[in-house]
């Protein structure tokens, strides 16, 4: 024991002597600490728990009831809502306020208090309808400038950029004044309007229950529990109470997160983190023990043992990784909770319409230690083989003066290509496998491979010296001489190449899966107009209503099929597109929509659909000239048709669909009824025709096909600001341990007139070299990992192709622009030296 607090000692006097190399091995294996951290920290910030969103959701209410669209009923369980149409047995019409409160028991206090959404122009925003005046609504909402509204007054959160005063102008309503700014205690970014009396849009649809609709905020006499939840949600109430949030029966039942895959992800991430960091931090205690031989060497002499000198190098290790773990969960932490409150103020990571959330500073303490572990972990493994050399140093050598011989181990390129050639075996069984994470670990043993196979490498290309200029051949022979220093530098710039490489080809490839792989019945541009079960008297007030709004604009109508009780029924035939089963309803009429849906006239398409065959735009739903359909209906039995049918080519690459003529239901037992309309037009950002047609009927709805819109994952490039930080970092660091190492080498080039221009061209090619050949081994390893992984990112079933996609711009910043930007940065790099006095 004595030893080891003697090797801690000297690693803590060793490490303040050399406080710039100490504080770059702290960074290093740090970084990935204080990362990892970070990001635990502020998922744990950023999530809302049930028990802390109460007061944001209720307010002082002990209950909020939502009512659902008419004609449907919804079940609430402790795990969960099911919602749906339901048949006219089940389907009850709204209740009354009074019978609301009648359900809740006497003594209970109703106020409104509705959620929806209000048009600004194009924008649609979350607006809250109730008056936040009330006690009830205490909590639910702070003002933070101005005064809670009144009638014909409205409340805004900051991100719309209003001041009380100012006016709110919503689409086809009169202005209202905005009387003060209010803030979500969880959503600072949200975008919401608060009112008493809002001119709310009608709803589209009936989304996730109890998210939009009419309601009220309950003061119960006794708890809402979820033994009265059956009986309101048989009344049409979806039922939020803080009886149900503290119940545990709440809480649903999850699957295992920690299955084969799961286990198999993490191993792989930890090893991928743990052997980058250690090949970066690795030559920074080569360097440290080359400084330290002739001390080792002493301290051999003087009686200690093999072991004493391993324990000394270790305690460098365990003093320098537990300083870097420690500084960088305090900061991690810190970053974190403070990372938390801006992405939540400025909308970050906003996938949901009501933007990021933000709760307590929370910090989940048991993946946190075990990240600070793994850190003081990596201290100890980077300093693993420095510790084995300075055990194996021969004493009498390093006294004397002497540079140790470094013996080359034939067997270690065995080695290498034996678990490379592992790696792509297993590679090639795990592209056919359901996840991807197979592929990644399947890739961490050819990583390995290559990591045992750098040192080879690097003595290996030691010819290129001779055909170089001086500069540069100094750099060179430099590097390969001491192999062990740029080995690691390499195997580091490499392991990081190849996965950015990787995991940029297989996330490019997904989104190019994504983008052939979508669809639409529609050409991109047109305005669709659906009405659902109404009176013809209605349907034509509403076309007419149509018309008025859109003059000029030329009108096809679609139409509904009914069997002879009067029931709709929808005509689907199933398809696969890009490899996934697609269900496309076919649209019913007549040749102005033929003409919207191929946007041009076609002869021949208009003559098949005049004899009454259907025209479909999906080559792989044709059978022997049969188109084969399903009509279904929730009210009715479902029937099977085969209909002769004749292939033609849409508007757009990405439609598919079909139309039948009218003639052909008909014929096949059906009525038909206009009860749609299609136009190639884009609504203005003042249009009212949505309000003007919800007054008509509130069974219509109104949309768009706007195409494919998504646009590449921002997280590739992502991924190559990670590139930066680790290949410009790794490298640079390298460079400053070879310059420093080469002092005397440099000191000389100096004594002999060597310009400082040269001094910086020989640190540049130290850097040149360790970023480029790091980049092309990588490169090679990153592609052909890439396009394994892109098998199981991009298929969706047996019989689905693979899209392989490489983001060339991508690879090339990677490959190419990243060990550029390191050899300029390196170029800056400090070189006047003062002149050394030599003894001869």
């Amino acid at each position: 024991m004595s030893a080891v607090l003697a090797a801690l000692r000297i690693a803590r006097r060793s490490a303040w002597r050399s406080r710039g190399r100490s504080a770059l091995i702290m960074v290093m294996i740090g970084l990935p600490v204080l990362v990892i951290t970070a990001i635990l920290t502020l998922i744990a910030t950023m999530s809302v728990t049930g028990r802390e969103g109460l007061v944001a959701e209720l307010g002082a209410a002990d209950a909020r009831l939502t009512q659902i669209p008419e004609g449907s009923v919804i079940h609430q369980e402790p795990n969960g809502a099911i919602s749906g149409p339901g048949d006219d047995a089940a389907a009850l019409s709204r209740p009354s306020a009074a019978e609301v409160a009648a359900l809740l028991g006497p003594g209970t206090r109703l106020i409104p208090f509705s959620t929806g959404v209000l048009r600004l122009g194009t924008e649609r925003v979350d607006a809250l309808e109730g008056d936040l005046r009330d006690p009830l609504t205490r909590g639910m909402l702070t003002l933070s400038e101005g005064r809670f509204p009144s009638a014909r007054e409205v409340a805004v959160t900051p991100a719309l950029g209003l001041r009380p005063g100012d006016l709110l102008r919503p689409s086809g309503a009169a202005p209202l004044t905005v009387a003060g700014v209010v803030e979500h205690p969880h959503r600072p970014s949200l975008r919401q309007v608060v009112g008493p009396d809002l001119p709310l849009a009608p709803l589209d649809g009936f989304g996730s229950p109890g998210e939009y609709g009419a309601g009220w905020l309950a003061d119960t006499p006794k708890p809402v529990t979820w033994a009265e939840v059956p009986a309101l949600n048989r009344a049409g109430l979806f039922v939020t109470s803080r009886a149900m949030v503290a119940d545990p029966l709440r809480t649903p039942v999850r699957a295992s997160a920690f299955d084969v895959q799961s286990m198999v992800g993490i191993g792989t991430m930890v090893i991928m983190v743990v052997l980058v960091t250690v090949l970066l931090a690795g030559p920074a205690f080569a360097v440290g023990l080359r400084r330290r031989r002739r001390e080792l060497a002493e301290i051999a002499a003087l009686g200690g043992s093999a072991g004493h000198l391993r324990t000394i190098v270790l305690a460098d290790g365990l003093v320098l990784g537990g300083a870097a773990a420690l500084v960088a969960t305090v900061l991690g932490i810190g970053a974190g909770m403070l990372g938390a409150q801006v992405a939540a103020r400025w909308g970050v990571g906003a996938g949901a319409r009501w933007g990021p959330t933000v709760g307590p500073p929370d910090v989940p303490w048991s993946p946190v230690l075990s990240v600070a572990a793994l850190g003081l972990l990596t201290g100890l493994v980077a300093a693993l083989v420095p510790a084995v050399q300075a055990a194996r140093q021969d004493t009498a050598t390093v006294l004397t003066g002497r540079a140790p011989a470094v013996a080359d181990r034939p067997g270690w390129p065995l080695v290498g290509a034996v678990l490379v050639l592992a790696g792509l075996g297993a590679t090639m069984v795990a592209r056919r496998q359901p996840g991807s994470v197979w592929v990644l670990a399947s890739a961490v043993l050819v990583l390995l491979g290559l990591v045992v196979l750098t040192p080879w490498l690097v003595g290996y290309t030691g010819w290129l010296a001779a055909r170089l200029r001086l500069p540069l051949r100094v750099s060179v022979r430099d590097a390969v001489r001491h192999r062990s220093r740029t080995a690691s530098a390499v195997a580091a710039v490499m392991a990081v190449t190849a996965t950015v490489t990787a995991m940029g080809i297989g996330t490019y490839s997904e989104h190019v899966d994504r983008r052939e792989a979508y669809t639409s019945a529609r050409p991109t541009g047109t305005l669709a107009i659906w009405g659902g079960t109404m009176a013809d008297a209605t349907w034509d007030k509403l076309r007419a209503t149509t018309a008025s709004q859109l003059p000029g604009v030329p009108l096809a109508a679609g139409y509904q099929a009914k069997d002879t009780q009067g029931r709709r029924y929808a005509l689907r035939y199933t398809v696969r597109w890009n490899g996934t089963r697609t269900r496309r309803t076919v649209a019913i009429g007549d040749q102005a929509l033929l003409r919207l849906l191929q946007g041009r006239h076609d002869p021949q398409a208009a003559a098949a659909l005049a004899s009454g065959k259907a025209v479909v735009f999906d080559a792989a739903a044709l059978r022997d000239g049969k188109l084969a359909l399903r009509a279904s209906s929730t009210s009715g039995p479902g029937r099977k048709l085969e209909v002769p049918a004749v292939l033609a080519t849409p508007a757009d690459k990405h439609q598919g669909g079909a139309l039948l003529p009218r003639t052909l239901v008909e014929q096949a037992g059906f009525s038909t009824a206009e009860r749609q309309l299609y136009a190639m037009h884009r609504l203005s950002a003042d249009s009212t025709l949505w309000r003007d047609l919800a007054k008509v009927t509130p069974r219509v709805t109104i949309a768009t096909e706007e195409g494919y819109r998504n646009v590449p994952d921002p997280g590739l490039w992502g991924w190559l600001g990670g590139a930066l930080v680790l290949v410009v970092g790794g490298t640079l660091a390298a460079t400053r341990l070879a310059a420093a190492d080469m002092r005397p080498e440099r000191a000389t080039m100096a004594a002999i007139g060597a310009p400082p221009g040269t001094l910086r061209i020989v640190v540049a090619g130290q850097a040149l070299y360790i970023s480029g050949l790091g980049a092309l081994v990588g490169l090679v390893a990153g592609m052909v990992t890439g396009v394994a992984l892109s098998r199981p990112m991009t298929t969706h079933g047996a019989g689905d192709l693979a899209t392989i996609a490489i983001p060339w711009p991508f690879v090339i910043a990677v490959v190419v622009g990243l060990p550029v930007l390191a050899t300029a940065a390196a170029l800056i790099t400090r070189t006047r030296l003062p002149l050394a006095r030599r003894l001869l």
